[in-house]
């Protein structure tokens, strides 16, 4: 894989990784752009012990343009995008609209002495899988898919070493119903100033079943449920793909490596080649459950950058919204109020459906 980073025209940084070694990435940026906004902020919140990223120039970021104004699609004549080439492999770039930044201007006051306010220090970056404005992750070839895992070890490492970066959480969104604002195939990856809540809840989790028993819990847990084999949807020698015995959403799997490791750069290079023919099915499968698109997030959960490491499991969480043909779930008053999930899908309901699609 060749590697070629490059400056746009405000300054931000774009990174080519091509499969064939003898590619020419010399097409400067011709746009007249403005600077990159600086940081947002961080506001804290003390009722939940939790940041919230205040972000208002997110307010004018592109939103579902025509295919002939993709930001993501190549370059090509008088028309400039996001990527100067006029074609590409996969690309990496800086979000023009970022909801974390290195850029920090001035240091905010407070607000009040119970919320402590910071700037939004970290970074986040867009991820095309593809120049193929048409195309899906799950129309992919498996080498293309080792090609984006390979360049997900690779900003988790870059991006893992940035001041004050202490997790790093790549991710896919697909699909206007999950609120997608570019049909391109792309992914985002955002380098957190803190660990998100969800990572903390798992590695509490982990932490108590650790003192307790010795073990690794997410390990335990992925041992059993290949063992009794109800929910596991698909697997190889490396991967095991299973509904949650307590998935949150109607259509939820994990992806998980059979050897526990804390993130995508631990991942060897059988692993990472068994990957992709696996996930390329599941998205399949998720395709093939209503004949339809199926929207989704696909969220890769990785140790800390810094603590409880030990404590971690490398794992992809794949879900949709879609529980039918003609009906989506809404995150209504339970979920959004109290955090309860209720579920209108026997997991091994959903496990079963997607056996057989």
């Amino acid at each position: 894989m060749k590697r070629t980073q490059i400056a746009l025209a405000d300054g931000r940084e774009l990174i080519y990784f091509d499969e064939r070694d003898d590619a020419v990435r010399d097409q400067p940026d011709r746009r007249d752009l403005p600077p990159p906004p600086p940081a947002s902020q961080l506001r804290y919140d003390p009722l939940t012990d939790e940041w919230v990223a205040v972000a208002v120039h997110r307010q004018t970021r592109t939103f579902l343009p025509p295919a002939d104004q993709c930001p993501l699609c190549p370059s090509r004549g008088e028309r400039h995008s996001e990527i100067p080439a006029p074609g590409y492999d996969v690309v990496v770039f800086e979000n023009r609209f970022p909801s974390l930044s290195q850029r920090v201007a001035d240091e905010p006051a407070e607000i009040t002495p119970f919320t402590p306010v910071r700037p939004a220090r970290g970074r986040c970056e867009v991820v095309c899988f593809t120049d193929d404005h048409t195309a899906s992750f799950a129309r992919l070839s498996p080498q293309r898919v080792r090609t984006v895992l390979d360049v997900l070890a690779d900003r988790t490492t870059a991006l893992s070493a940035l001041p004050g970066v202490e997790q790093v959480f790549p991710f896919e969104n697909r699909g206007v119903e999950i609120g997608v604002t570019l049909h391109h195939p792309h992914g985002q990856i955002y380098a957190y100033p803190f660990v998100t809540p969800r990572t903390r809840t798992m590695l509490a989790a982990a932490r108590r079943y650790a003192d307790r028993t010795g073990g690794n819990l997410y390990a335990d847990v992925l041992a059993a449920e290949r063992a009794t084999g109800e929910r596991v949807v698909t697997s190889n020698e490396h991967w095991t793909a299973y509904v949650p015995a307590a998935a949150r959403w109607p259509f939820e799997v994990h992806v998980a490596p059979h050897r526990p490791v804390p993130d995508i750069p631990a991942l060897d290079d059988a692993e990472r080649d068994a990957f992709g023919p696996l996930y390329l099915d599941l998205l399949r499968r998720f395709d093939g459950l209503f004949d339809l698109p199926m929207p989704y997030i696909a969220a890769w959960h990785q140790a800390p950058v810094r603590i409880d490491r030990e404590l971690g499991h490398l794992h992809l969480q794949l879900f949709s919204i879609r529980r039918a043909r003609d009906k989506l779930k809404y995150l209504a008053g339970s979920e959004s109020g109290m955090g309860v999930f209720i579920n209108d899908i026997a997991p091994e309901r959903a496990a079963d459906l997607l056996r057989t699609a």
